[in-house]
């Protein structure tokens, strides 16, 4: 078993979270995922208290640890929702995208590991500088929203070197090869989306996964169409990466307009990564679990490669 500050802190087998996608993780993924031996985590939006607290009951029966992801330019108007969240006893509570830095030290206060999502190495060292116990350090080429200014490597490799705190990696890790070379980097884990897209325990529908799991690296496309098209506030500075539709190839590159114009989409997004080629058919989390528990494998089956090539100086 692979060991490192994600699956000590949280008693896991695979150093993996399961990222908070809202629409897609509700208490029934979140809770498979966990099961398995990761860290299944519920992504909450716009929506009652009591519906979190709902979702969090199904994930909390497994009676293993889960987490919770919010935003944070949302809670500003819906501050209820932090404290259905931390009422409902998770492991871990992530608030990104936006100041989140008084939410989060009322996480730690609470005794929960506090976690945001990164997308530069200034925005890692504001983060620690706030408080978190945990960063994610979110590449351009993950699904759903961040920032699109720097990839997963190289940003990775820059927030491992800013930071004193343990730091997962997010965006395109869909398979154990990927786990394996964020591990090697020095990353604690992985926060992993787009792999558990088309999972059954997914609250997505059964077109959103087939999607999924049709598309090829080259079918996504990061833009803030989508948003305006339907009408979400998300701040400016994030956009977010979907499948491609047709609404997007047709106003990506037109914000101005589309925003001046007032047209809205009547086509649903499918908030998903580049890893989506990776994704090539419906399987239920613990299979994914499972998949990218074998980058231990991988690691070991290097290392003896190289020494085999280099042996140790005696």
């Amino acid at each position: 078993m692979i060991s490192t500050w994600l699956t000590d802190r949280f008693d896991l087998t695979v150093p993996v979270v399961s990222a908070p996608m809202a629409g897609v993780s509700g208490g029934r993924l979140a809770g498979a995922v966990s099961a398995a031996g990761a860290l299944g985590t519920i992504g909450f939006a716009v929506g009652k208290p009591e519906e979190l607290a709902a979702e969090a009951a199904v994930a909390a029966a497994t009676g293993r640890p889960f987490g919770i992801g919010l935003l944070a330019w949302l809670l500003d108007h819906q501050p209820a929702l932090l404290d259905a969240a931390l009422d409902s006893g998770p492991a871990l509570v992530s608030v990104s995208f936006g100041d989140c830095a008084p939410y989060l030290r009322r996480v730690r206060d609470a005794g929960v590991v506090a976690v945001t999502q990164v997308g530069t190495v200034d925005e890692a060292r504001q983060a620690v500088d706030a408080g978190v116990d945990l960063v994610v350090a979110r590449g351009g080429e993950g699904g759903g929203h961040g920032r699109d200014a720097v990839a997963t490597l190289p940003l990775l490799q820059g927030v491992l070197d800013a930071v004193d705190v343990p730091v997962l990696a997010a965006g395109g890790i869909a398979t154990a090869r990927g786990l394996a070379a964020v591990l090697a980097a020095g990353a604690a884990g992985a926060w992993v989306g787009s792999a558990f897209t088309a999972c059954p325990e997914g609250a997505n529908s059964d077109t959103a996964k087939s999607a999924v799991v049709g598309a090829v690296e080259t079918d996504t496309l990061y833009t803030t169409v989508l948003d305006l098209g339907r009408g979400a506030h998300w701040p400016s500075e994030y956009g977010g990466r979907a499948i491609r539709n047709t609404f997007a190839d047709t106003w990506h590159g037109r914000e101005a307009e589309l925003e001046s114009s007032g047209v809205r989409s009547d086509e649903p997004a499918v908030w998903v990564g580049q890893a989506a080629g990776l994704v090539n058919t419906v399987r239920l989390a613990a299979d994914v679990v499972a998949d990218l528990a074998t980058a231990e494998e991988l690691l070991i089956t290097m290392w003896q490669r190289c020494t085999d090539l280099h042996p140790p100086m005696r």
